[in-house]
């Protein structure tokens, strides 16, 4: 399958905490995968669009499950290209049951170009009048 986009990061939004793959081209080959996991406390929040930046990350898929996505997608939407996944499209292969796994599978899923994004308003039309 051919890679897409070179780093690149998945992230799996709950109501307490996001968990986040990224994974980025090896020193000699192949891809390197790191996954950490993050609070959604507003500091907790900040912290992880620092550790994606660190690892050149420039494109952020993120699975939209309720409204837990707002903060997140909003938070890093003006240093990274950010993806809001409908978590349908995601759900086809069975036996993923950890939050683990599902931001892996995001992250994979958005290297190699198999998904594609939901519609998010630009922040003009989101902001009150």
């Amino acid at each position: 399958m051919d890679q897409l986009v070179e780093r690149c990061a998945g992230l799996d939004v709950h109501q307490a905490s996001v968990t986040a793959c990224v994974r980025f081209p090896k020193e000699g080959g192949g891809r390197e995968q790191v996954i950490e996991t993050f609070r959604t406390t507003t500091a907790g929040l900040i912290t992880p669009r620092d550790w994606l930046a660190s690892f050149q990350v420039t494109l952020v898929g993120m699975e939209s499950t309720g409204v837990y996505w707002k903060a997140p997608f909003y938070m890093r939407e003006d240093d990274f290209e950010c993806w809001l996944l409908n978590a349908q499209h995601l759900h086809n292969v069975p036996g993923r049951k950890t939050d683990v796994a599902d931001a892996a599978w995001i992250c994979q899923l958005v290297e190699h170009g198999l998904v594609r994004p939901s519609f998010v308003p630009p922040k003009p039309i989101r902001q009150p009048t």
